[in-house]
């Protein structure tokens, strides 16, 4: 504690240029009230304009683009369909699982998570075993079960069961955790593929959400069955893929060789992970892991030149929220709101500057005339409803401090 209060002053007055900074651009400091308000304005649009009610499920893109070619599934190359799949779904789970925290507006987010449970359940595959999620509903199509997809799943049931207490949650969480395993074998030194049946990569994606889900179900239940997986997927991501320049490469291959592309999610996933193992351990290691992971992720993210002056680079909009649950779970440690402010400061860059004639924001946040005039991805536009309600949870802790 004595360390932490030595380093106050300096953190006062680092944070206290950046209010400087933004208030030069234009970005005067937000109250939590107005912060809530952005997200229960991002949360609702996006319920109207991206639900699809004759299946209960969202849209991908808004306005719906047939001709859009999706890019983030295995081979690449696949059409907008009916419903979105699993991915982009998953962040209004996360998103109402936020707003739920916010006791203003648990009646009516209790009524939306009921919707959404009953819609995640549609990807649900109980024809192979063990049970799993796969990439789009079931009623449509067989398709294939990612492990990150479920890590997802497995996250948003252990937070939604945090919110509620509603056993069936907790169940589900298990299951999920169940089908990662599944997935876990010993070529590489362990650790999981991306996907079902393909032995082609380890990637962080996977292993991280994994060890999330891991932790999350101990956060809970205190079985130290949990507790031990999630030491055991975080040491395989900590030897295997955190790379030199102190952040999470994307993935190893088959062959042994590490694929060098580095995303915001990867390494927010690992923070926040070693953020929960040294709460549930006391072993100050993972503190000091996580605390130079948070430089070090600044430091790596923040190269790419931003309109918003020192802002922090948005490779991908959901990424970065990642990212942000990791700085917040450190922040709730150490107090360090440094990190927080980088990331809300570009937040509110994009609302102010990047949002189309729909209220949507750009993937990039920020004012690009081609992505102002194109649809925008559900996921994009979920995360902005998330980080909002994040915020103003955190301004509201701390307007009370004052």
């Amino acid at each position: 504690m004595t360390q932490l209060h030595k380093k106050q002053p300096a953190r006062m007055v680092a944070i206290g240029l950046l209010l400087a900074v933004q208030t030069a651009f234009g970005q005067v400091p937000k109250t939590s009230a107005e912060y809530l308000n952005r997200a229960r304005e991002t949360y609702t649009n996006v319920w109207r304009r991206y639900r699809v009610p004759a299946y209960n499920l969202f849209s991908e893109n808004y306005p719906p683009n047939r001709n859009d070619t999706l890019t983030y599934m295995q081979g690449g190359g696949v059409k907008e369909k009916a419903v979105s799949f699993l991915w982009p779904f998953s962040g209004m789970f996360s998103a109402t699982n936020v707003l739920l925290k916010i006791p203003s507006e648990r009646k009516t987010q209790l009524r939306y998570l009921d919707s959404l449970v009953t819609g995640i359940e549609t990807y649900r595959d109980s024809s192979r075993s063990p049970v799993g999620y796969q990439a789009y509903p079931v009623r449509f199509e067989k398709s294939d079960r990612y492990y990150d997809d479920n890590g997802l799943v497995g996250i948003d049931y252990m937070e939604a069961y945090l919110n509620t207490q509603n056993p069936l949650y907790l169940k589900r969480a298990k299951d999920v955790f169940a089908f990662i395993l599944s997935g876990w074998d010993d070529e590489l030194g362990g650790g999981v593929t991306w996907l079902e049946g393909h032995r082609d990569q380890k990637p962080a994606c996977s292993n991280g959400m994994a060890t999330l889900t891991a932790l999350k179900l101990y956060q809970d239940t205190k079985d130290p069955y949990y507790l031990q997986w999630g030491k055991t997927f975080y040491n395989w991501m900590y030897t295997n893929l955190l790379d030199s320049t102190g952040v999470y490469a994307n993935d190893r291959k088959a062959t042994g060789s590490v694929n060098r592309v580095f995303y915001t999610y990867n390494s927010g996933s690992m923070l926040e992970a070693a953020v929960l193992l040294y709460q549930f351990t006391g072993d100050k290691q993972y503190l000091r892991q996580a605390e130079q992971l948070a430089k070090d992720t600044y430091v790596h993210f923040s190269k790419q030149k931003h309109p918003a002056s020192s802002a922090i680079q948005i490779d991908l909009p959901w990424f970065v929220t990642v990212l942000f649950r990791g700085y917040e779970a450190l922040y709730r440690v150490n107090g360090d709101y440094l990190y927080i402010t980088k990331i809300k400061q570009s937040l509110d860059y994009a609302w102010q500057n990047a949002r189309d004639q729909y209220g949507l924001v750009t993937h990039s946040w920020t004012p690009q005339p081609a992505e102002l005039n194109k649809p925008k991805w559900l996921l994009d536009e979920a995360c902005i409803a998330e980080l909002y309600a994040r915020l103003s949870l955190l301004e509201k802790e701390r307007e009370t401090k004052k």
